[in-house]
Formats: structure tokens, C-alpha cells, sequence
């Protein structure tokens, strides 16, 4: 019996069709706490911190000394992929920075922007059954390339490769706390946690409610839900492909993987590569259940249909096999062009954050970016001409909208 299901393309509309995410009831849970924390500051924080972070100091806050012993113990080829990681990450972000412009528009108008960092940013770092060092490179880069003054980072749990990554990185104002507690305590401010602007990065869906409860009295990223790759190919390696699949399963029971394919062959290739490698996968456990429950095979007419089935999707992770298909693609977090582009190293070292939307939000937005650390702010400067010229237009919009005293401000420089 084949571990994942091969699906005709009649059946696409039910294969991607998500499963509603259950975040009611996860808000039920964190309301309260979230109130708690707003009202006691870090005497609630403290007391969640013990009770599900395991903390065991006097303070959430994680000293120098302890970042420092922590980046000592670590090794040298882990210290080496940071520093590839870190070049990678830093140069993508800068070269998505907005650049400040000035413009001359029309005799006497000028206009341009210019770019300001965030005050304060928050990167929250999950550190559960997989601690991610990976998310601190992703979230705390970016916001330094940004010029963002105060970065924070929060993690559940005291794991030598964050703390140590924080201080490889000069992240300076580290976190032991989790959960929407940690939400929390960077949305309202406390004594020892300063007030957010932004908080970023990926978590249980009790850090996703956190988030989604509290938006708007502080920025996000976007409300993630579970992990999840499609795949368009029409030939390949099976054994690639099959790997693809699989790294995106680990990561939970509720990840998916989903390969479209006009080929029976390769359909049937890549489901026998799906069993074979799961039988040496130390993570099989986890995968195999994700392979079963959420992720397919459609077998497609064609890349065409299989591009328009995509773009209904909005994937969080896109593979196509050419760079050909990529005019067609409208809605995807990252895009992976070619064999040798695994999602993998989109995860690790090859630059892109991967930080990215699922459950269809990529229709929305793209992954995060340096840009989600700054203000772009509007300048406008006008010569008397300027202001002349189009005086007219001024005055006539206001008046149309019942606004005199608008057009009497613009008015009252003439009339001296």
C-alpha cells in the first residue's frame, strides 16, 4: 500500500482544499493571559514563565554572560554556517530595503520619501521539539540591515544555538519566554520587556492567536499556519523530489506536500522514493503521518493547468522545475526555480527570509523583509508657483467635499 495518495486532476479542487484553521479555541486559551500579562506586567510574565517555559532564573531576561558562555560551546562548523547564513541573509535584505527618492513632479513640486527604521522589533524564536537558530538568522538580519535601533528576541527554552547565535549576531536584548506570554509582554511593554513595534516569526498556533488577538495594538508579520510545499514537474529525479516533499512533512503532523505532475511515471517513481527514504528517516515518525493526512499526488493535464492550480493554491513554498513557468506564477511565498533550488536552502543559507505566509496568504503578500522594518514616509515640498499651479484642483476638490477651511489654508498664501 502507497504511503501517499496518486490523485487525478479531477479531485484537485478537494486535495487543496485547506483545512480550516482552529484558532478559535486557541484564542479561548491565550485571551486571558494575554489580559493577564496587560494588567501585572512582569509579575504575570514571570509566573507563566516558570510554569510553562521552565525558567528557572530571577529574570525572562537573558544575560550577557550566559549568551556569551553559550556562543563558546558552540561549534566550529555550526559558527561557520552562521557566518555563510548570515552574508547571505544580509546581502538579500539590503537589496530589499526601499531606497529614499526626491522627484521633481511638475515646476515647483517636489516630491520623495524618505526611509525610517521601526523604534523597536520583536523576532520570536520557537524552540520546541525543534529549536530553530535558523528563524533568529531570518528575523534579527534583516531588522539590523533595516538600521531598527532595539531587536529583541524571545525563546521558550535555554538552547545554547539560539543564545549563541543571539551573541554572534549582537542581538543584545534576549528573552527566555514563550507562548502568549511572550506576545504579551512585547505587545503592552513591562518593566524588563520593551513595547514592540513588530513582532515577527513563526510559533505554535498559541503564539498565531496571540498574535492575530493582539494585531493592531502591534504590527505582525501574518497569522502562520501549518508548514506547507507544492511541487510542479513534469520529469526529474525522483529521489529529489521525494526529498522535497519529505523535509516539508517533518516539520509536523499538519504540514503538506503536494506534487503536480502530467506524468503517471513520475507520480508513481516519486511515491516508491516517499516510502524507501522514510524508511531511514530519523524524523519518519512525524513525516509519515503528514505524507498520509495532508500532502498528494495530483496527476495533471498539463504545467499549464498544473501553474493555474498553484496560483489557486498561494503555496507558502513553490518548486518549478525552469525559470520559464515563473511569468506565470502570481501568488507564492518563495519560489524555487531548478533541481539543485531545494526549499531547504531557502530555509538555511541561500539569502530570501524564510519567514513566509501560508494558508493562502501569499495571495496577500510575499515573505517577510527588510522593508517590514521601516516607514516609508512622504515629502512634499512646494514653491509658491508650485502651489499656484495647482490651486485650482486644490481648492475645487475641497469645496466638493464640504471642506472650506482645506481650501481657504491653500487660498490665504495669496492673499498677502
Amino acid at each position: 500500500m502507497a504511503i501517499i495518495r496518486i490523485l487525478e486532476a479531477s479531485q484537485a479542487k478537494r486535495l487543496l482544499r485547506r483545512k480550516a484553521a482552529r484558532l478559535e479555541e486557541a484564542e479561548a486559551v491565550v485571551r486571558p493571559i494575554l489580559e493577564d500579562v496587560r494588567k501585572r506586567g512582569d509579575k504575570a510574565l514571570m509566573e507563566y514563565a516558570r510554569k510553562f517555559d521552565g525558567l528557572e532564573r530571577k529574570s525572562v531576561a537573558v544575560p550577557a554572560k550566559e549568551r556569551q558562555a553559550a556562543a563558546k560551546r558552540l561549534g566550529r562548523e555550526f559558527r561557520s554556517a552562521v557566518k555563510v547564513a548570515s552574508a547571505n541573509i544580509r546581502a538579500y535584505a539590503r537589496m530589499q530595503l526601499p531606497a529614499e527618492r526626491k522627484q521633481q513632479v511638475a515646476e515647483g513640486v517636489a516630491l520623495g520619501q524618505i526611509v525610517r527604521p521601526l523604534d523597536t522589533v520583536a523576532a520570536y524564536i520557537p524552540s520546541g521539539r525543534y529549536p530553530l537558530p535558523s528563524t533568529l538568522l531570518m528575523t534579527a538580519i534583516p531588522a539590523q540591515v533595516a538600521g531598527v535601533p532595539t531587536v529583541c528576541a524571545a525563546t521558550p527554552r535555554a538552547v545554547d544555538e539560539i543564545f549563541g547565535t543571539a551573541h554572534l549576531l549582537g542581538v543584545s536584548h534576549v528573552f527566555q519566554m514563550g507562548g502568549a506570554h511572550a506576545i504579551a509582554a512585547f505587545a503592552f511593554g513591562t518593566r524588563t520587556v520593551p513595547r514592540a513595534d513588530r513582532i515577527v516569526g513563526p510559533g505554535s498556533i498559541y503564539v498565531a492567536a496571540a498574535k492575530k488577538l493582539l494585531a493592531g495594538e502591534v504590527g505582525i508579520d501574518f497569522v502562520a499556519g501549518p508548514t506547507e510545499i507544492l511541487l510542479i514537474a513534469a520529469e526529474g529525479n525522483p529521489r529529489f523530489l521525494a526529498a522535497d516533499m519529505l523535509a516539508q512533512a517533518e516539520h509536523d503532523t499538519d504540514a503538506s506536500a503536494i506534487l503536480l505532475t502530467p506524468s503517471r511515471s513520475l507520480a508513481e517513481a516519486v511515491a516508491a522514493e516517499i516510502a524507501t527514504q522514510l524508511e531511514t528517516l530519523p524524523t519518519a515518525g512525524t513525516a509519515r503521518l503528514a505524507i498520509q493526512k495532508n500532502s498528494a499526488i495530483l496527476v495533471v493535464d498539463s504545467l499549464d493547468q498544473a501553474v493555474e492550480l498553484s496560483n489557486e493554491f498561494a503555496p507558502e513554498h513553490l518548486s518549478i522545475p525552469s525559470r520559464s513557468l515563473l511569468k506565470k506564477i502570481r501568488h507564492a511565498g518563495s519560489v524555487f526555480v531548478g533541481p539543485h533550488s531545494p526549499e531547504a536552502a531557502g530555509d538555511y543559507a541561500a539569502g530570501p527570509n524564510h519567514v513566509l505566509p501560508t494558508n493562502g496568504a501569499a495571495r496577500l503578500r510575499g515573505g517577510l523583509s527588510a522593508a517590514d522594518y521601516v516607514k516609508v514616509i512622504s515629502v512634499q515640498e512646494l514653491s509658491r508657483q508650485g502651489l499656484e499651479r495647482i490651486l485650482p484642483a486644490v481648492t475645487t476638490l475641497a469645496r466638493a467635499e464640504g471642506l472650506e477651511a482645506h481650501a481657504r489654508s491653500a487660498e490665504v498664501r495669496f492673499d498677502v
